[in-house]
């Protein structure tokens, strides 16, 4: 049995096999999961219904489960930055700045071939999606 945060097999896999600089998106409900993401990555549905599970608490747990070294957001063309990327900056910590790509530019980077992972969230917040960078484990 597993005692660690992260219990979802399917996701445990994609992560066990990445490696430093392979990527996770996580995606609000109105992400083009299908599209938005490289061909090849796995994706993992876990929009059981509008607002479950949302994008803040996947990645709650996804931080305690691999090392993050950057994360991009999309941003709206113009307007107020999204309420969400404080409670992103929240769970991230202060070292880890949010890079913001607008919504084309981001699409490019979840197409990635480094996205391993995509993460469909029931999050109902526009511009809930983030795309993270896997770190390295420091030797002890």
């Amino acid at each position: 049995m597993l005692r660690s945060t992260l219990l979802h097999p399917d996701i445990l896999r994609v992560l066990g096999g990445a490696g430093h600089g392979s990527k996770v998106l996580v995606a609000d409900g109105n992400y083009p999961f299908g599209t938005g993401g490289h061909p090849e990555a796995t994706r993992v549905y876990l929009n059981l219904a509008p607002g479950v599970l949302n994008a803040v608490d996947v990645l709650k747990v996804l931080v305690t489960a691999v090392p993050i070294e950057a994360a991009e957001v999309m941003v709206p063309k113009e307007g107020p930055e999204p309420a969400i990327f404080a409670e992103f900056r929240n769970v991230l910590g202060k070292g880890l700045p949010l890079r913001p790509l607008g919504r084309f530019e981001f699409y490019d980077a979840a197409r990635d071939r480094n996205t391993t992972l995509v993460l469909a969230t029931g999050e109902q917040r526009i511009y809930a999606n983030i795309l993270l960078t896997i770190g390295v484990v420091p030797p002890p």
